[in-house]
């Protein structure tokens, strides 16, 4: 199977604002979000992205036009990547939800967390995961196994997803950190998902692309459990 880049946004005017914006309307890139967005052409020069795949929030858009506009990529826009749907918790302050009961439900048993007039934690992960699936299988279908995609969401839609790929039950996502811009990477294959990189922030992601297919598999050896094997020892890298 091919490759996703899980993008988060970048740092958007609600972030820091002390607000849970959530799916407030028309909440775009702060400056440093712009120059995130900017920065993100050099950091995947030689990665061949075949897809965009982004949620409808404005600033998820925003973080991926620059490069949309560098490769002359469209942006497919994927609902089930949006934002969690707080519900009345939208537009609040953080320090009056930490007083509410659900704050520490959220923190301690997020699976169990549904917000009032919103969704569920899991119900996301749920949405979230099957989107992430499904254009998985499509673009390897279209491209091949070694295509690399992009999928720009949210912090806990990404980490819900690199949960279920960790094998992690929800509960344990709060363990995982997805700053703004930051990159995780997974790459699935038939029997299990190897989960490449978490929260990077650093330089080049050249190193992500997979090498090219050999022409012929080895006799005896089917390719595409080779793919999905671990190595044995660790990874010596590419």
């Amino acid at each position: 199977m091919s490759t996703v880049i899980l993008l988060r946004h970048g740092k958007s005017t609600a972030n820091g604002s002390g607000v849970l914006a959530g799916r407030t309307p028309k909440v775009g890139l702060d400056d440093t979000g712009r120059a995130q967005a900017e920065k993100l052409v050099e950091r995947l020069a030689g990665v061949p992205v075949a897809e965009l795949v982004v949620s409808p929030m404005l600033r998820c858009k925003q973080t991926v036009t620059p490069l949309a506009a560098e490769r002359g990529l469209a942006k497919t826009v994927e609902a089930r990547l949006s934002e969690v749907d707080y519900g009345e918790w939208t537009g609040r302050e953080l320090k009056t939800l930490v007083k509410e009961p659900l704050w520490r439900v959220v923190q301690g048993h997020p699976s169990a967390a549904v917000f009032p007039g919103g969704e569920g934690l899991a119900s996301m992960q749920s949405r979230a995961v099957a989107a992430i699936r499904a254009h998985d299988a499509r673009i390897t279908a279209e491209h091949g196994d070694h295509a690399v995609w992009i999928a720009c969401s949210h912090g806990d839609v990404i980490k819900a997803i690199l949960a279920d790929a960790l094998g992690q039950h929800l509960d344990a996502f709060q363990r995982i950190v997805v700053d703004p811009a930051s990159v995780s990477v997974i790459r699935y294959t038939e029997t299990r998902p190897f989960v490449l990189r978490v929260n990077d922030n650093g330089g080049s992601l050249a190193g992500i692309a997979p090498p090219p297919p050999k022409a012929k598999a080895k006799r005896g050896r089917k390719t595409k459990a080779g793919e999905s094997d671990a190595v044995v020892g660790g990874s010596t890298g590419h």
